[in-house]
């Protein structure tokens, strides 16, 4: 009796240990399993969404912040505002092999190309919320707020998502120290309160940059000196103004973006050979395409910083 009861207990403690070792092993499967997806907080409430997405498709706007996270989406909507089935021309190295899906700026998209990507994750701001029931069909979805000119927030709250917080406030805090350093360089080459404007010159009309683009990063982030009776922009939408309207606002420099259509109907203008800055020499043209959209994003923005030196500054 003694024997069996021995091996007996011997047997139960194996037993004991396989069933303990069985429960570490699901405990270790449900741990990675549940680390595979994580919930995120959205516009549309919190969703479960892959940990590590590798096929991201961005509808938003926010492609050149997930390239900044390392992050390159398989399709996009981040295109040139001129030519809009391609990515604008400065970021092609990083965003060229991305399927273009639409425009970021319109409210709906190609659907059907979005679902032959593939896509484990997909990002869209508030302004598609027409197609929202579609996507969600087809991957998770995040949607974001309509951030507007606020790229720098577009920025965070993509990281956020991603859990790349770190990598967002290190990118940005290198990005303003080199903004204010060109601007430094340019306000000790020209003087402190030498002025500066950019204007968008379209089919007859004149769009002012106060509060984006270009503009912002002159007064925002180079901190550059504003003329005199500059329209102050709200929203989204830029200030217009009319040939005699952009006479009323005389800068020491000039930006003007522009198609060469465009940049030719100017120099046939009386009014406009009269400013300032036309007369003292201080007009820089930049093309339309990629100009104009390349001041609203973040690498945009970096990449310009150089140029914009060069152009005010010299070397």
């Amino acid at each position: 009796m003694k024997k069996k009861s021995v091996l007996g207990l011997l047997l139960a403690t194996v037993l004991s240990v396989g069933v303990l070792a069985g429960c570490a092993s699901t405990n270790k499967e449900e741990t990675k399993k549940e680390s595979d997806t994580k919930v995120v907080s959205t516009v549309k409430g919190d969703v479960t969404i892959p940990t590590n997405p590798k096929r991201i498709v961005d509808v938003s706007g926010s492609s050149e912040a997930l390239a900044i996270l390392g992050d390159i989406p398989v399709a996009t909507a981040n295109v040139d505002s001129y030519k809009t089935t391609e990515v604008p021309e400065y970021v092609k190295d990083k965003l060229g092999s991305a399927k273009v899906v639409g425009h970021s700026m319109k409210d709906t998209m190609d659907v059907e190309a979005i679902i032959a990507t593939n896509p484990d994750l997909i990002i869209m701001s508030e302004r598609q919320n027409k197609i929202y029931d579609q996507l969600k069909a087809v991957a998770p979805v995040v949607v974001l707020k309509d951030y507007q000119n606020d790229w720098r927030t577009n920025l965070t709250d993509v990281a956020k998502v991603l859990g790349k917080e770190t990598s967002a406030q290190t990118w940005l805090k290198d990005y303003d120290a080199k903004a204010q350093a060109v601007g430094k360089a340019i306000a000790e080459k020209n003087g402190d309160k030498t002025t500066y404007f950019t204007v968008l010159a379209s089919a007859g009309k004149f769009y002012v940059l106060t509060g984006a683009g270009i503009g912002s990063m002159l007064y925002d982030d180079m901190k550059l000196a504003k003329p005199t009776n500059l329209p102050p922009q709200e929203g989204i939408s830029l200030p217009v103004v009319t040939m005699e309207g952009l006479a009323q606002i005389q800068a020491d420099y000039l930006i003007v973006i522009a198609t060469d259509a465009d940049w030719n109907d100017l120099q046939n203008s009386a009014v406009y050979k009269n400013l300032k800055a036309v007369k003292d020499g201080k007009v820089t043209k930049l093309e339309s395409a990629p100009y104009f959209v390349q001041g609203y994003q973040p690498i945009g923005k970096e990449k310009l910083l150089d140029g914009i030196k060069e152009k005010l500054a010299g070397k």
